[in-house]
């Protein structure tokens, strides 16, 4: 008979003086189990803190439902159970419900295996691909779902919106004064066709008319140069006569490069003619912004 001593140091948790056999503590436990109570109120009804004790105790007492967490693959794991009992193995739910055989493993381990019947060679695995192919899918549509509910969230933007978003925009990825290099100017580099169109839409909004811009493309000599000229003339509305000589990257044999391609178009550097107010301004909006967070 096992027997649980009830002092501090034990491992039990300093349960009150005395003694009690496990069969007297586990018909209190269940007692209380079948009341409806939680694990935690069980624990503190006897004093037992020892979590494996506890465990054992109400072994086979299943958890009153309010204990129970919302959990968004209830359904799933109730699916996997059913077609488990079903004799399906855990290639084959995974083909109909798309989830990992790691999480079907977790739901349906207690019940009893199905009856293995011979299967072609390879089968299991085209079976499992399948799935998987099938979750990407799945994840796929979910990440582009999610993506266009938050797109839609935004809106229209005001004026003091965009003003403000420029300022964080141009402090994170614009140029700044550094010691040896004091005097201020508008710098702006980046390869993301949408940050050098909000940028400039901000430059417009700060009163920068079309013949402060320059823009000087920095690109890979191996890239279609020529192609991506003409795309970053597109992305800015401007004409050629804006463009500086294109900067060519030389190209280093020892290098893996993984940026190529035809979505490789290079960084374009904007600059602002007669920008040193404007930076100042960014700069003092800036302090503002971190003044009034602070």
């Amino acid at each position: 008979m096992t027997e649980i001593r009830r002092r501090p140091g034990d491992g039990t948790g300093g349960l009150r003086s005395g003694a009690a056999t496990f069969e007297s503590l586990r018909e209190q436990a269940v007692a209380l189990r079948r009341e409806d109570l939680s694990l935690r109120q069980i624990r503190d009804r006897l004093g037992v803190h020892n979590n494996d004790i506890l465990g054992r105790l109400v072994k086979g007492e299943p958890p009153p439902e309010w204990t129970k967490r919302p959990n968004a693959k209830d359904d799933l794991r109730a699916r996997a159970r059913e077609l488990r009992l079903q004799g399906l193995t855990y290639d084959a739910i995974q083909v109909e419900l798309g989830c990992s055989k790691s999480s079907i493993s977790l739901w349906v381990r207690d019940l009893p295996k199905p009856e293995r019947t011979h299967r072609p060679p390879g089968t299991d695995m085209v079976r499992a691909q399948q799935g998987r192919a099938e979750a990407y899918a799945r994840r796929k549509s979910e990440y582009e779902a999610t993506r266009r509910a938050a797109q839609d969230e935004i809106g229209e933007l005001t004026d003091r919106e965009l003003f403000l978003l420029g300022v964080g925009l141009y402090w994170a990825e614009g140029g700044k004064t550094k010691p040896h290099q004091p005097h201020p100017q508008i710098s702006f580099v980046n390869s993301d066709a949408g940050m050098i169109r909000t940028f400039l839409a901000w430059l417009r909004l700060m009163g920068v008319t079309d013949d402060r811009l320059r823009f000087t493309l920095q690109i890979h000599e191996t890239a279609d140069v020529a192609k991506a000229e003409q795309y970053w003339i597109d992305t800015v509305g401007l004409d050629a006569s804006h463009f500086g000589k294109t900067t060519l990257k030389r190209h280093n044999p020892r290098t893996n490069r993984r940026n190529v391609g035809d979505t490789y178009r290079g960084c374009l550097a904007v600059r602002v003619l007669k920008g040193s107010d404007l930076y100042r301004r960014i700069e003092g909006a800036w302090c503002g912004i971190v003044g009034a967070i602070d």
